[in-house]
C-alpha cells in the first residue's frame, strides 16, 4: 500500500514517498557481515581482541560497575532509581549489537545466551503502549516526550539496531519485536498524530531505513522521511544551550551545504539522509550531501580523517582550522565518518568515498582503542604533550560501547554487489557469499595489508560479469593479474573493471605499491605550516617521545631523510619506520597504534627542513 505523509505541517504540501515495489537507486549494496568470515593476519586479532576484551568490558560495566542493567530492572518493576546519564539505555543497546556481529566469527554459546537474559530484561520493562526508555520510566513518565535533547528516540534507534543484528546473527527475533512496537508507538504518537518532534541527536532515522530494508515495511521508510522533514523548520525547543546549528535545525536539511555542529550527530544525520534518498525519488537530499562531503573532506578534515575540533560543543569550527594538540576528533565522530562514507560509495560507486572510509577505519577508528580491547579514547588529538591516555570506561561511555559494535561489524565494509558486479572496496582477508544478480557466488580474499601490499582474490564458484577492484589512492603504483598473466581492464570512478566470464578457481592478485608518502597540508591551514605527516599505505605514522627519546624536540625530516622500514614484534606486529638524515634518527609507528606503552609526547605532524 502507498502512504502519503504529512512533511512537517498543515501548511506544506504532502509528499508521496516510494512504493515498496520501488528499487533502492544505489549503485551497489553491500554484503552484510553476517555473509563474510574474517580470516586476515592484521585484522583477526583485533576481532579477537574485541570478543575476548572488549566485549568483556562493556559487560562488566554495564552490569557492575554503572548499573545501566539494573536500570532495565528497575523499570521492569517501575519502581527504583534510575542510575547514570539519561541516555545510558544506548550503550547496553551497542553492546549487544556489537555481540552479535562478533558471534559470526566467534561464536559463543553462553555470550549468546547471556545476551538472551539481557533481552528478556529489555521487553519486561517496554510499557505496554510499546514506550521503552529507562529514564523516563524511572523519574516520571509524565515528563516523556517533553524535551528533544533527552534522546528518546536516540536510545530507540540503537535498540533498533540491535535488534536487526541480533536476528540477523542468531535468527531470534525477540529483541527486534520489543524495537517495533516502540517504533510503532513512535509512529502513532508523532507521525500520525500529525505531532512535530526533531530528535535533539539523530540516529533513529537511518536505523528505520535498516528495518525497512528488512521488512519492507512502507511506514519505516515514511517515517525516517517525515523525521528528517522536520529539521530546519522552527518546530525544535532545541535551542536553549548550544543553539539550533548544534542539532542541524537551522535549515531543511535539503538546504543543508556547509556543515556545522555537533560532528557526530551530524554523521548520524548524513547517513540518514543518504539511505532515505536511495530509496525516495527528488528529496534533494543528496544535492546537500555532495556539498557537505565536500566541505568536510576539503576544508575540516584531519589527515587521520578525524573530524571535530571544538572541546565545548563536540564539533566543528571554521574551515581549515584544525589544531592539532587540541584537535577533539571523538571516536564516534570517525566510526561516523565511515558509516557515512560507505553509504555514499553505495550510492555513487565512486571509490573516493572509500579512500575516506579507510582513512578514518585505520587511524581514526582504531586509535580509539588499545592493543588488547580493554581501554579508550574518547578524544583522539594529533599531538600531546603526554598528559592524554586511554581510560577503561567514560562517564559518557558513547565510545567504548560504539567501538565494541563497530570493530566486528568491519565485515560490512569488504564487498558490495550490483546486478552485474561484484565489488572489492576493502582488501581483509575474509571469504563472503555475494548475491550478484540472481546467483550467489562465494570468493575468498588474502591480502598482507596493510604491511605488505599484494591481495588475492579467489572464485570459489564462477560468477558472469564485472569485478570491480578499487585502486586506493595511497598506492603509488598498481599491477592486476588474472591467473598470473597481466590482465587488461578499464577504470571507472576509481575502480578497475574487469568482465569476463569467471571460473571456479580464478585467481585475481593486486600488487599495491607501499612507499613512503610525506604529505603536506594545505597551506590555509595554519597549524601544520612548514611540517608534514607520514603516510605508507592506508596508516598515518606518528613520532612518540618513547622511540626518540634524546631528540624528540628536535625531530624534523626532509626531501632527504632516508626511510627504512622494518617489520618489528611491537605493539602486535606492525611495520616501523626509522628515518636517517645526517646525523639524526627518526622512528615513526602507525598512528593507530601510540599510548600503548608509556605515557609520552607524540607527534603526527613533523617540521620540514
Amino acid at each position: 500500500m502507498k502512504h502519503t505523509i504529512i512533511i512537517a505541517a498543515a501548511a506544506l504540501c504532502c509528499v508521496t514517498s516510494c512504493t515498496q515495489e520501488q528499487v533502492s537507486q544505489k549503485a551497489m549494496s553491500q554484503v552484510g557481515f553476517e555473509n563474510v568470515r574474517i580470516q586476515d593476519a592484521f585484522w583477526s586479532p583485533i576481532l579477537e581482541n574485541n570478543a575476548r576484551h572488549t566485549i568483556p568490558v562493556c559487560i562488566d560495566q554495564i552490569e557492575n560497575q554503572t548499573g545501566r542493567i539494573r536500570n532495565f530492572e528497575n523499570a521492569a518493576k517501575r519502581e527504583g532509581q534510575h542510575s547514570g546519564i539519561f541516555f545510558d539505555d544506548s550503550d547496553v543497546y551497542k553492546a549487544v549489537e556489537g555481540v552479535a556481529y562478533s558471534l559470526v566469527n566467534n561464536p559463543d554459546a553462553e555470550l549468546e545466551k547471556h545476551m538472551d537474559e539481557w533481552i528478556d530484561k529489555f521487553a519486561a520493562a517496554q510499557l505496554e503502549d510499546g514506550y521503552i526508555n529507562t529514564y523516563y520510566t524511572l523519574t516520571g513518565l509524565d515528563k516523556r516526550w517533553t524535551d528533544m535533547d533527552k534522546h528518546e528516540m536516540y536510545c530507540a534507534g540503537h535498540m533498533l539496531e540491535a535488534g536487526i543484528a541480533y536476528y540477523k546473527a542468531t535468527g531470534k527475533d525477540k529483541l527486534l519485536q520489543v524495537a517495533r512496537r516502540m517504533v510503532d508507538y513512535m509512529i502513532e504518537t508523532f507521525m500520525l498524530a500529525d505531532r512535530h518532534w526533531v530528535p535533539g541527536h539523530e540516529e533513529i532515522e537511518l536505523a528505520l531505513c535498516k528495518l525497512y530494508a528488512l521488512t519492507g515495511e512502507q511506514k519505516y521508510l515514511d517515517f525516517a522521511y517525515w523525521l528528517l522533514e522536520q529539521r530546519g523548520r522552527g518546530f525544535s525547543n532545541l535551542a536553549q544551550t548550544y543553539g539550533i546549528r548544534h542539532y542541524q535545525d537551522e535549515v531543511p536539511v535539503k538546504d543543508l551545504r556547509e556543515i556545522y555542529g555537533h560532528a557526530v550527530r551530524a554523521m548520524y544525520l548524513f547517513c540518514g539522509m543518504a539511505d532515505v534518498a536511495s530509496y525516495v525519488p527528488n528529496t534533494g537530499y543528496m544535492e546537500a550531501l555532495d556539498s557537505l562531503w565536500e566541505d568536510v573532506t576539503g576544508r575540516r578534515m584531519y589527515v587521520t580523517g578525524g573530524i571535530g575540533v571544538a572541546y565545548r560543543t563536540e564539533g566543528f569550527s571554521a574551515p581549515y582550522d584544525l589544531p592539532n594538540y587540541d584537535a577533539y576528533c571523538e571516536t564516534c565522530a570517525s566510526i561516523g565518518m565511515v558509516l557515512w562514507n560507505h553509504r555514499m560509495n553505495e550510492w555513487k560507486g565512486d571509490a573516493k568515498y572509500v579512500n575516506v572510509l579507510e582513512r578514518s577505519l585505520y587511524n581514526g577508528v582504531l586509535a580509539g582503542i588499545n592493543q588488547t580491547g580493554d581501554r579508550f579514547f574518547y578524544v583522539n588529538p594529533l599531538a600531546s604533550f603526554g598528559q592524554h591516555h586511554r581510560q577503561a570506561w567514560y562517564g559518557c561511555a558513547c565510545c567504548p560501547s560504539n567501538v565494541c559494535r563497530f570493530i566486528p561489524s568491519v565485515g560490512n565494509y569488504i564487498y558490495g554487489t550490483s546486478k552485474d558486479a561484484l565489488w572489492v572496496n576493502l582488501y581483509v582477508g575474509s571469504e563472503a557469499t555475494c548475491r550478484v544478480g540472481r546467483k550467489d557466488i562465494k570468493v575468498k580474499m588474502e591480502t598482507g595489508l596493510p604491511w605488505q601490499g599484494t591481495s588475492r582474490l579467489t572464485f570459489e564458484t564462477p560468477m558472469k560479469g564485472n569485478l570491480r577492484l578499487r585502486l586506493p589512492d595511497w598506492a603509488q603504483s598498481i599491477g592486476i593479474t588474472v591467473n598470473g598473466e597481466p590482465a587488461e581492464y578499464e577504470t571507472d570512478r576509481g575502480y578497475a573493471v574487469l568482465n569476463r566470464r569467471w571460473k571456479q578457481g580464478d585467481v585475481v592478485e593486486l600488487a599495491t605499491e607501499l612507499s613512503v608518502k610525506p604529505l603536506e597540508a594545505d597551506p590555509r591551514v595554519k597549524e601544520d605550516e612548514g611540517q608534514r605527516a607520514i603516510q605508507r599505505g592506508p596508516l598515518i605514522y606518528c613520532a612518540e617521545q618513547i622511540d626518540n627519546a634524546e631528540n624528540f624536540q628536535d625531530i624534523a625530516i626532509s626531501a632527504q631523510t632516508k626511510w627504512q622500514e622494518q617489520p618489528v614484534g611491537i605493539l602486535g606486529g606492525i611495520t616501523e619506520l626509522v628515518g636517517q638524515q645526517d646525523e639524526q634518527t627518526v622512528t615513526l609507528i602507525p598512528y593507530y597504534a601510540w599510548d600503548n606503552r608509556e605515557a609520552c609526547e607524540m607527534r603526527v605532524w613533523l617540521p620540514w627542513k
